[in-house]
Parts: structure tokens; C-alpha cells; sequence
């Protein structure tokens, strides 16, 4: 009896300890349960969950990244050279290709140079939306690219469809089938855009709502920054290729010459979002760039034909852009400031000189420039390489409704 009267106690212990386990067991569970519940919380849908990381591989070879890949051939020609002067003679050639192949383009006129403008566009606009499409073939979801490109055609056909009544009614209205298009361009153009809408509201798919909104906004803002700014471009053009061809030629200028005092020059780094630009590049591609818009302004001002606002001519049935240019092209004679027309006398010099005005607002446009996937070697994708140039525009367009 005694042997069992001391187990008693032990095996008591031993239920106690069991039963202590026992009851931790659900305690532990439920805590589980909560925190999957407070995490579970946390995310509204499945839109708010991360990829996994097989999908973002897949969204990495999807979005277009920079390169320095070259022809095999010239890898060997200049196999010789360091890795340093290899991208600085790559990133020339085809720098001097890009300016050769932008020379014949103005070659051809302002009807070549607009077609090029849409083609940059609508590759800038592949470039962005793809990156979205990445994002949406994770989730099988239907029509976002074709959506996309859909809301590109509309916006082109209105935005260009503006320009063309503008500037080209009068050859219209001659053609009794564009009547209709010219009278009712911007109801067929918000048609167009209704069927986009209610084509967008017909793909949406339940617990998706979140992504396909966000993915649909990105379409419309890629249009804002690709589209709009593309038509300025074109508007800028109509008043002149000179509002064209300086501004964008300032952008060129102020990379090459960046990049080459940099290069050559460069030790303090500029910002930590590119290491790679120093002050010295960039004081360096301002100065340049300034001095540059001044010759290039001089030398087109001119001529007539880039001075010249282009205008449809009943008369020769084609495109004139011959005419009187205007005070601002014309050479003017200007005071120096007093402090130096005093230091000129002393040395026999004019106090006055003569320029076209023009160059003075090229001054306020070398200012306003900056340098600017994978598509050109050395350089980077089409939208690395224009999104400046579109920036460009805009502040150019801004600067003629407000100071000419």
C-alpha cells in the first residue's frame, strides 16, 4: 500500500504535466491561427501577394533591360582594347550612325520626320507596356495587351486626327470621304474610346479587380507621357523645323559631351542614382550644349526652310514652307550692357553686335536639356534614349504659347 501511496503522487504529477501539454497544444494552435488570420488580414486579394520567384525570373526576361552587346565582329576588332575604351569607341560609332541616319531623315522633310516621331513612339510605348504585361501573364489574365494597344490607336487617332483638320483641312474637304471624318472626328474619336471602356469592363475577372484597375491606369498614364508629348512634338514642327530640329539636337549634344567630359575629366560622382555621372560631365555637356545652341541657331536661321511654319498650299497642292521670315529670324542689332560698352570703347570695339533673336531663345533651351533596354549597343532602350526628348517638347510647346 505504501509502494502505492508514493507512486500516487509521482503518476499525479505525471497527469498534471500530461495535462499541461495537452493544454498548451490548443493554445499553441490557436495562436497559429491568429497570426494567419492577422496575415490573412493583411492582404486584401490575391492581387497583393508577391510573385513567386519562378515568376520573377519570368517578369525579368519579359522587361527590356540595357546591354552592351555588339556584332561579334566588332567584339573582335576590338578585342584589344580595355573594357573602358571598348564602350567609349562602341557608344561613338553608333552615336555618329544615330546623328547620320537623323541628318538624311531631315533630309527628307517634315513628312519623314513625323512618321519617324509616331514609329519612336509607338516603340517607347512597347517598351513601358510590356513591363505591365510582365506583371499581368502571372495572373492569366485576358486582353491587357491587346487593350493596350487598342487605347494607343484611339488616342493616336485623335491626337494626330487634330493636327490633320488643323493644319490639312482645306486637302480634306476635297476628298468627299473624309468629310465625314473631318465633321464628326471627335464623336468617333469618344465612340472610340467608350468601346475601349466597356471592352475593359467585359475582361474584368473576380478577385482581380485591384490588378487589372492598376494595370489599366498604367495604360492611360503611358499614354499621357508617350502620346501626348508626341503630338507636342509634332505641333512644335508645324511651327517650324527649327522648334524641332534645335531642341532635340541640344539633347544629343548635351549626352555626347556629357559623357566625353566625363569621361575624360570626371572624378566627383554626381548623384548616387547614377554612379556613373560626375560634375565634371555634367558642368562640362551644359557648357557645350549652350555654345552649341547658339552655332546651330545662327546657322539655321538662315535658311527659310527651317525657319518657316509648314502649311498646306492649295495653290501647289503639297506642303510650302517657303516664306518672309519673321522679326525673330531676321538678324537684329543689340546694345551691349553699359559696364561693357565701356571696356569695348577702350579697346576700339563696337558696342553693339547683331544676332537673330532666336538665339536667344536657344539659350533658355540649352538650359531647360539634359542628357537623356536594349535596343542600341552602349546606349540602352528606345525610351532610355528619348524620354528627354519628349520632356523637350512639352517645355518647347509650353515656351511658344507663352513667350513668341
Amino acid at each position: 500500500m505504501t509502494d502505492v501511496r508514493r507512486r500516487h503522487p509521482e503518476s499525479d504529477r505525471g497527469n498534471e504535466r500530461s495535462n499541461e501539454q495537452l493544454s498548451d497544444i490548443p493554445e499553441d494552435r490557436s495562436e497559429r491561427e491568429d497570426k494567419e488570420d492577422v496575415n490573412h488580414g493583411a492582404v486584401d486579394s490575391e492581387d497583393d501577394k508577391l510573385p513567386e520567384d519562378q515568376f520573377i525570373e519570368e517578369m525579368s526576361k519579359e522587361i527590356p533591360q540595357g546591354t552592351d552587346k555588339t556584332a561579334e565582329a566588332l567584339d573582335q576588332a576590338l578585342a584589344g582594347f580595355s573594357q573602358r575604351w571598348k564602350n567609349w569607341i562602341i557608344r561613338g560609332i553608333f552615336t555618329w550612325i544615330m546623328i547620320l541616319i537623323f541628318g538624311v531623315i531631315i533630309w527628307c522633310g517634315p513628312l519623314a520626320l513625323m512618321f519617324t516621331a509616331l514609329l519612336v513612339q509607338v516603340k517607347c510605348f512597347s517598351e513601358i507596356i510590356n513591363i505591365g504585361y510582365a506583371v499581368y501573364k502571372i495572373h492569366g489574365l485576358p486582353w491587357f495587351r491587346s487593350l493596350s494597344w487598342y487605347f494607343l490607336l484611339t488616342s493616336n487617332y485623335f491626337f494626330y486626327g487634330e493636327s490633320m483638320v488643323d493644319y490639312f483641312g482645306v486637302l480634306f474637304h476635297k476628298t468627299d470621304f473624309l468629310i465625314p471624318l473631318v465633321t464628326y472626328h471627335r464623336f468617333i474619336s469618344f465612340c472610340m474610346y467608350i468601346i475601349g471602356f466597356v471592352w475593359f469592363v467585359l475582361s474584368l475577372v473576380k478577385k482581380y479587380y485591384l490588378k487589372q484597375f492598376s494595370l489599366f491606369a498604367w495604360t492611360h498614364v503611358t499614354l499621357l507621357i508617350i502620346v501626348s508629348q508626341s503630338y507636342l512634338l509634332i505641333q512644335n514642327m508645324f511651327e517650324g523645323l527649327v522648334w524641332f530640329i534645335v531642341p532635340v539636337s541640344m539633347i544629343v549634344c548635351n549626352d555626347v559631351m556629357a559623357y566625353m567630359c566625363g569621361f575624360f575629366f570626371g572624378k566627383t560622382p554626381l548623384i548616387k542614382l547614377s554612379p556613373k555621372k560626375t560634375w565634371e560631365g555634367f558642368i562640362g555637356g551644359g557648357i557645350f550644349t549652350v555654345i552649341f545652341g547658339l552655332i546651330a541657331s545662327w546657322f539655321l536661321c538662315r535658311f527659310p526652310y527651317f525657319v518657316c511654319p509648314i502649311q498646306y498650299s492649295e495653290a501647289i497642292d503639297r506642303l510650302n514652307m517657303d516664306c518672309e521670315p519673321g522679326p525673330l529670324f531676321q538678324p537684329t542689332e543689340y546694345n551691349l550692357p553699359i559696364f561693357l560698352q565701356t571696356f569695348f570703347s577702350m579697346l576700339g570695339l563696337s558696342k553693339t553686335f547683331v544676332i537673330y533673336p532666336f538665339m536667344l531663345h536657344s539659350l533658355s533651351m540649352s538650359v531647360f536639356s539634359s542628357d537623356f533596354g536594349d535596343i542600341i549597343p552602349g546606349h540602352g532602350g528606345i525610351v532610355d534614349r528619348f524620354d528627354c526628348q519628349y520632356l523637350m517638347a512639352t517645355f518647347v510647346n509650353v515656351y511658344i504659347s507663352s513667350f513668341i
